[in-house]
């Protein structure tokens, strides 16, 4: 079982890197946060998941042990796979995952391209009671990381509009947060302002 690579990368394209160890080069399907940092690296360390099938073997990539443990949980769930799971960490970080399950916010869940309302009323069902929220808080500097702050109706209405377009959970709050404070009133006028600074 491969558990953990370190290596160059030869190669990097839509989420898959080619990581060099040892003359050998194995290729990774990648998390978003995982793929952002060895392409600008251009090197690094990659904690890895194999999938073994009849038609061949496919290997993730994640950032960290927890970002893996947190797939794992995810592709536990009936009808999530793991591309799906991939998705799910590239769109969202492991913070937000979880409060999203912690509080049963299928909604959050839903702006996941790919990922509909049945899949994640599953995945806060069948893990409810195996995520926590403070648990998977990152620490920083010794401190636990402030969880995600909670946006209103229309600041989410916003971000989920902006996620199904293909931009991250954390890159459509900046954005949405943004044109707020640009003055855009309606959910359209955010929408195109924050667009406008991505």
């Amino acid at each position: 079982m491969i558990g953990y690579l370190k290596g160059k990368v030869l190669y990097s394209d839509a989420g898959t890197v080619l990581l060099e160890n040892n003359g050998v080069g194995y290729e990774l399907l990648c998390s978003g946060a995982l793929f952002a940092k060895l392409v600008n690296d251009k090197q690094g360390e990659a904690y890895t998941y194999l999938q073994v099938r009849e038609d061949g073997l496919s290997l993730y990539g994640f950032v960290s042990p927890d970002e893996k443990n947190m797939f794992l949980k995810l592709v536990s769930v009936s009808g999530v796979g793991p591309k799906m799971g991939i998705a799910v960490l590239s769109a969202m970080n492991i913070n937000d995952i979880a409060v999203a399950i912690a509080t049963s916010d299928v909604k959050m869940l839903t702006a996941v391209k790919g990922l509909g309302k049945k899949t994640a009323e599953r995945i806060v069902l069948e893990l409810r009671e195996k995520v926590s929220a403070s648990e998977l808080t990152p620490v920083q500097g010794g401190k636990q990381a402030a969880p995600a702050e909670k946006l209103s109706d229309k600041e989410e209405d916003a971000v989920v509009g902006l996620m199904s377009l293909g931009y991250t959970r954390a890159e459509s709050t900046k954005a949405v947060r943004g044109a707020l404070e640009k003055g855009a009133q309606s959910l359209e006028e955010v929408i195109m302002t924050a667009l406008k600074s991505m």
